[in-house]
């Protein structure tokens, strides 16, 4: 028997609803009529139907979910151990060789002060010196751009500022600021959206060169949201992205890339309600 000819008391139709929502309906179609306690027992099976088919679908989304936050975390990983390399390589050649070469040349003023030969011991000691402030401010750079201690100490805006003036001095950019909201984060939002803020302008300057960035960071509809953007070479690749996504994953904040105004890349990132600190905690 087909349904659309099967007389009204032969044929039942059950909506498959999960949370007051319809998902499907189970229509039954029999040669006999159907009862009260038929219907009944048909009704609490669409019931484990629709549960089983919610349960089915929540299962694979919990899979897909899991296999992304996988995949973030070994990139994560992998990102971690590219920068203890760079940061390995960084102090081996740049400042253990430069003190190596300090200790030679105090050697070599000792010989000389030893031999009375006080004109070269103090060539040699000059030189050292300079070397020896060389090395402090590489190491001082290194650990203003790991974690700034303007940052821990003043706060937010004042870090982003200085990394701002010290990244276009270097580059020759126009950076443009706009950090009205940056004040009203909580401490631990500061450090994680400081170091998107700074992955970002680093990407855009290998992208680049850019002439002209804009870090915007404004508090939108009680959100946060941070704008990083660009008018150097546009980035069409979406894996550049991933550590500032994962960082921004960690802040339970969403990420999104597009055009900039002027070309090149925007980055925004926006942040719950719970990431602006009120005054009255502070």
């Amino acid at each position: 028997m087909q349904p659309e000819t099967a007389p009204p008391d032969r044929s039942v139709l059950f909506p498959l609803r999960v949370h007051g929502e319809e998902i499907a309906s189970l229509r039954l179609v029999r040669n006999r009529p159907f009862d009260r306690a038929d219907v009944a027992r048909a009704t609490v099976l669409a019931d484990f139907a629709a549960r089983a088919t919610e349960n089915a679908r929540l299962l694979a989304e919990a899979k897909v979910r899991e296999a992304q936050r996988a995949r973030l975390s070994d990139q994560l990983v992998t990102a971690e151990q590219d920068e203890r390399r760079r940061l390995a390589l960084f102090l081996h050649d740049g400042p253990v060789q430069s003190m190596a070469g300090i200790g030679l040349m105090l050697d070599a003023a000792i010989g000389s002060i030893d031999s009375q030969r006080l004109d070269d011991a103090r060539r040699v000691l000059t030189s050292a010196l300079g070397r020896h402030r060389e090395t402090i401010r590489s190491l001082r750079d290194l650990s203003f751009n790991i974690e700034p201690v303007v940052l821990r100490d003043q706060g937010f805006v004042a870090a982003v500022r200085a990394f701002a003036d010290q990244v276009g001095l270097s580059n020759q950019i126009q950076i443009d600021l706009d950090l009205e909201a940056g004040d009203s984060l909580a401490e631990k939002v500061e450090v994680g959206l400081y170091q998107i803020i700074r992955e970002a302008v680093s990407q855009a300057i290998r992208r680049g060169p850019p002439t002209r960035i804009s870090i915007r960071v404004e508090l939108l509809d009680g959100e946060i949201a941070a704008e990083i953007s660009d008018d150097g070479s546009g980035e069409r690749r979406r894996r550049p992205f991933e550590a500032i996504e994962e960082r921004a994953r960690t802040l339970n904040g969403r990420m999104t890339v597009g055009a900039g105004a002027n070309g090149g890349t925007a980055v925004r990132v926006v942040l719950p309600r719970y990431a602006a600190e009120s005054e009255s905690s502070r």
